[in-house]
């Protein structure tokens, strides 16, 4: 796919780490000028070293999504600058795990704010761009939307309330020539998929080593996921190729996910 997206604008959220941040070294491997946003300007810097040595420099955009100002923020550079936008990638997000009754009103309402409003009113303010660009959008939920787990309880709703947004906006995408799709993945070697394992290992007394063996074994897989197996997705559904496939929710995961929903 070398090339492929040679004079396209590819704005991906949460670039500057974990899954977001490789979607964005595969884009600009493949031509695209990219954009990442972040709340943390130290992380995006560094991602952007990262990105650089793929492709094009990307612009970095420091901003708090979980508020409409951020977006808009975020947005606003970008027409500013480009006028353009041909893919979105939405892969904020950081929704806190633990035992249900102990889980604050405040952790639900961050676990929405970012992830959930964030992905809605970034799919909002740049669908203009997207829509003048026959362009793409790739929500990346998670597999507790199919899946959930007692001490994921956030993160699993806000997921499965991404997947169904995803479904309902694919419908304005066929009208409109917006490729929409979710992509849900499983658990994969992240800061963030360590930070969750600390999370539940104080949840449930359990070692952090434990939970790790635990996510591999109770599902029988070969391994954790890695970033690089969500971004070949990711590029995939960004594609020419991809053209056909909208308002589809694909699980990568491993196979963990058995029930169809």
């Amino acid at each position: 796919m070398a090339g492929e997206f040679s004079n396209k604008v590819a704005v991906v959220t949460g670039g500057s780490r974990g899954i977001g941040r490789e979607i964005a070294v595969e884009l600009a491997r493949s031509g695209a000028q990219t954009v990442i946003v972040s709340s943390s300007a130290d992380n995006l810097a560094s991602a952007a070293k990262t990105i650089t040595s793929a492709g094009l420099a990307p612009l970095t955009i420091t901003a708090d999504l979980r508020t409409l100002d951020g977006c808009q923020q975020a947005f606003d550079s970008v027409r500013d600058k480009f006028n353009q936008c041909d893919v979105l990638v939405c892969s904020a997000g950081a929704t806190r795990a633990g035992n249900f009754t102990e889980l604050s009103d405040q952790a639900w309402i961050d676990g929405y704010a970012l992830k959930f409003f964030g992905c809605v009113r970034m799919c909002r303010l740049f669908w203009p761009l997207l829509k003048a660009a026959q362009g793409s959008i790739v929500n990346i939920g998670g597999g507790a939307a199919r899946s959930p787990g007692v001490d994921f309880s956030i993160g699993a709703s806000v997921n499965a309330a991404i997947g169904n947004f995803s479904k309902a906006l694919s419908q304005l995408g066929k009208r409109d020539g917006v490729n929409v799709n979710i992509i849900h993945p499983g658990a994969i070697e992240t800061e963030r998929f360590y930070q969750l394992l600390e999370q539940r290992s104080k949840a449930s007394g359990k070692s952090v080593e434990e939970l790790k063996q635990e996510a591999t074994a109770k599902d029988g897989l070969r391994r954790l996921g890695k970033p690089t197996d969500i971004a070949a997705l990711a590029l995939f559904l960004c594609s020419q190729n991809a053209q056909h496939i909208q308002g589809t929710a694909i699980a990568v995961d491993g196979g963990s996910t058995v029930g169809y929903h």
